[in-house]
């Protein structure tokens, strides 16, 4: 049997062979591991145009159709979870490559959401770092969220999660997207509000829907001039949902408390980028998702995807 070349992209974390058992296909694939992303379209075309096999990490590396076009060898994509808006799924059905994903076995960004908030309020990552630097005592004074509003925007799987968890800590929770039923909040246990209404009156606003045309800039200049000037801001769903130049404005201005932002437009965050010289802004590299049990869970499924294909029994396909 002739040997397929595997690409593994975008593992930052060098996890993925450590983590999963890839001696269930070595007898058919010969695996390499690329850690750092792609310069460009080009970097990324012709560093994969001879593998048969890529498995991609989230949305890290776009297969638009002209990707497609320029990978002529390319038979199997897996990516991590079901749903890839950077993957041209008919452009893929066209070239006659087989699509498949991973299951998530939970979603641990609800809590990272939750850390965030304790984050902006209670200064913990702050205080440590001046603890560690030898620092006299404390400097920041903590504001409690109990009995604080939390809005939240979007109220599907992942919302509801954090939406739960608020209230477990004490916060009156509303809600608002723009297919957001009453009916949908009051399942929930939530109160449905308009989005004016979300952003004017809620202590602490957190962002949870997907990105798509429609979603894209939906938090804009206009929304963050609506805050309280105690209000915070937390994104962990993707960069583009928030206007980032209209939130580096209103921060800058310090006109509202602070924002935290796991995901950016562009990732990684390019080391000169305005968002790491502010002292109003929490930020994290994209942990949401990335934890011991998902990268086990989805470097595991990739491997039974691969092993699934050559047996003619594609797993979890997606075209």
């Amino acid at each position: 049997m002739t040997r397929l070349r595997c690409a593994i992209l975008d593992d930052y974390l060098n996890l993925s062979l450590a983590v999963a058992d890839w001696s269930r296909v070595e007898d058919r694939v010969d695996v390499t591991v690329f850690r750092e992303p792609f310069a460009s379209p080009d970097a990324t075309a012709s560093a994969l145009k001879d593998f048969e096999i890529i498995c991609a990490m989230r949305e890290r590396t776009p297969f638009p159709r002209t990707m497609f076009e320029r990978l002529p060898k390319l038979k199997l994509l897996i990516t991590s979870g079901m749903r890839n808006n950077s993957i041209d799924l008919a452009a893929a059905k066209d070239r006659g490559v087989t699509v498949c994903g991973t299951h998530w076995p939970r979603d641990p960004t609800a809590p990272l959401t939750m850390g965030l908030i304790l984050e902006l309020t209670r200064n913990i990552g702050r205080e440590s770092a001046r603890m560690h630097a030898g620092e006299f005592w404390q400097k920041h004074v903590g504001i409690e969220i109990e009995g604080k509003t939390l809005g939240v925007v979007g109220l599907g799987k992942l919302g509801a999660k954090v939406a739960g968890l608020a209230k477990a800590f004490g916060m009156n929770v509303i809600a608002w997207s723009p297919n957001l039923t009453a009916e949908r909040c009051k399942e929930v246990g939530v109160t449905y509000a308009t989005k004016e209404d979300l952003f004017s009156t809620a202590d602490i606003i957190t962002i949870h829907v997907v990105l798509s045309d429609r979603s894209r800039g939906l938090v804009g200049a206009a929304d963050l001039a609506r805050m309280k000037p105690t209000g915070f801001i937390v994104n962990t769903a993707r960069g583009p949902i928030i206007d980032e130049m209209a939130l580096l404005e209103t921060l800058m201005a310090r006109k509202i408390a602070g924002a935290a932002v796991d995901v950016f437009s562009v990732e990684p965050l390019p080391v000169d980028h305005p968002f790491r010289k502010l002292d109003n802004l929490v930020l994290t590299p994209h942990l949401g998702y990335a934890t011991q049990e998902t990268f086990v869970a989805h470097y595991n499924q990739m491997v039974e995807g691969i092993d699934g294909w050559f047996k003619g029994e594609p797993v979890r396909r997606l075209t």
